[in-house]
């Protein structure tokens, strides 16, 4: 992918060490994109090629001196062919309607967001959003984002929020209703995004980062044969425990 002119015109600014997210007793520092300057698509999709993420307006990625346990993860759509317990979730949820739908804010979709993070990220400081939290978080003024509804009988259960780019599509986050937990409505929205991806005819689908050690971000090697960003190349090889 040629590099665009205006990456060039990019500053590049660290935060100073926090606790990080992922892994007990680590700081982490993260490396964000000058929020200053407008993005454009063709930046950002040159900048996830190069394992960036977007969190809102911002793109970012971590850079941790002392560890690499964070990597980013994307897969070849067309080579994927589903697990058994993998079908096992496309046949459970046979009965629920995905379909897109312009991304913003959404009385319906806040209140079911809501109500995941009170559910699943209780006591993190993400369990009372606003509707202008929820905005800042999964919208953006430059990207093409859009959400996937999934509804059961015409009931909103879990939406994804999915951004578009020339040559893949980003799976930026996904909340449902965590009363149906026994429906892997999570897996259900990866296998979706990967039959869009197909559907496109875009090459991949980015689904974040990998961590080995932290259990809520390992099962991304369930979708195979992932690629890796290691040493600023995507392999299908694991890298080393850091």
């Amino acid at each position: 992918m040629n590099k665009p002119a205006r990456v060039n015109t990019l500053n590049f600014y660290t935060t100073p060490p926090h606790a990080c997210s992922y892994l007990d007793n680590r700081q982490a520092v993260t490396l964000f994109a000058d929020p200053g300057i407008p993005k454009t698509a063709e930046v950002y999709a040159f900048l996830s090629a190069h394992g960036f993420r977007r969190s809102g307006e911002h793109l970012y990625r971590p850079h941790c001196p002392h560890c690499q346990a964070c990597v980013p993860v994307r897969l070849p759509v067309d080579e994927f062919v589903p697990r058994r317990h993998q079908q096992r979730a496309l046949e459970i949820n046979s009965d629920i309607d995905v379909r897109e739908r312009p991304a913003g804010y959404d009385e319906e979709h806040f209140k079911l967001y809501r109500r995941y993070l009170e559910a699943r990220h209780a006591g993190g400081g993400m369990d009372n959003p606003t509707p202008q939290q929820f905005k800042d978080f999964l919208t953006s003024r430059w990207a093409e984002t859009v959400f996937f509804d999934m509804r059961l009988n015409s009931r909103l259960v879990g939406v994804a929020v999915v951004d578009r780019m020339r040559d893949a599509l980003s799976a930026v986050y996904t909340y449902f209703d965590p009363k149906l937990a026994n429906r892997s409505l999570g897996k259900f929205a990866v296998l979706c995004e990967i039959a869009q991806a197909k559907a496109e005819g875009k090459p991949w689908l980015y689904l974040g980062y990998w961590i080995r050690n932290c259990r809520k971000m390992r099962y991304k090697t369930d979708y195979q044969p992932l690629e890796y960003l290691w040493d600023g190349v995507w392999e299908r090889i694991q890298p080393p425990t850091p």
